[in-house]
Parts: C-alpha cells; structure tokens; sequence
C-alpha cells in the first residue's frame, strides 16, 4: 500500500519509493485506488450500457452543434448538458452568437 491508501501498480522491484513532496523530473509512481465496494457482473454492465448510450448522445449532440458553427470548446460545453439542443441551434439561426447562446442555454 502507497501513502492514502492506494495501492501501487507497475512499479519495478528496484525502483525506490520517493517521500511526499519530492520534486522529480522523471515521471512519478502510479497507483491504482482500492476498490472497497465489489460490483456485480450486473451493475457493470449496467454501468457499461449507460455510458455507452450517454456517449452516443452526446456525440450527436456535439455535431449538431458543430454543424450548427459553434466553436469546439463551446459544442462540448453544451452537448455534456442538458440544454436544449433545438433552441441552441434556433437561438444562432435567429442571429445570436455562439458565446451568447452558450451563456443562455448553459
């Protein structure tokens, strides 16, 4: 066990454990957080189906906004939201900027 409970990973037999705090410029050690809740086989898929249908939808939902001439960093803003996808694209038709739309929607 590392230092907060995590447990190190891919660590090498002969690579040394620096202290809290130490200043390198190498990478540090990776460590992987324990687990204490155990997941079904059920939960995960579940867990899995959900992602996996939310990321489909804001994948569309990111293109209809990039069609629509919203820049990236805004398209993403409001694709991961539960703004009306619609009225985004409705408020830049009726002469809205992009920024403007994002600040009324989000």
């Amino acid at each position: 066990m590392g230092p907060d409970g995590l447990r190190e990973i891919g660590r090498p037999a002969h690579a040394q454990v620096a202290p809290i705090g130490a200043n390198f410029e190498w990478e540090g050690i990776v460590y992987e957080k324990t687990n204490h809740t155990p997941m079904t086989a059920e939960m995960t898929e579940l867990a899995e189906n959900w992602q996996t249908e939310r990321d489909k939808v804001a994948s569309w939902r990111l293109h209809v906004l990039i069609e629509a001439g919203y820049p990236l960093p805004l398209a993403e803003r409001i694709a991961q939201s539960e703004a009306d996808l619609h009225r985004a694209v409705e408020l830049v038709a009726q002469g809205c900027t992009h920024r403007t739309a994002a600040e009324i929607l989000v």
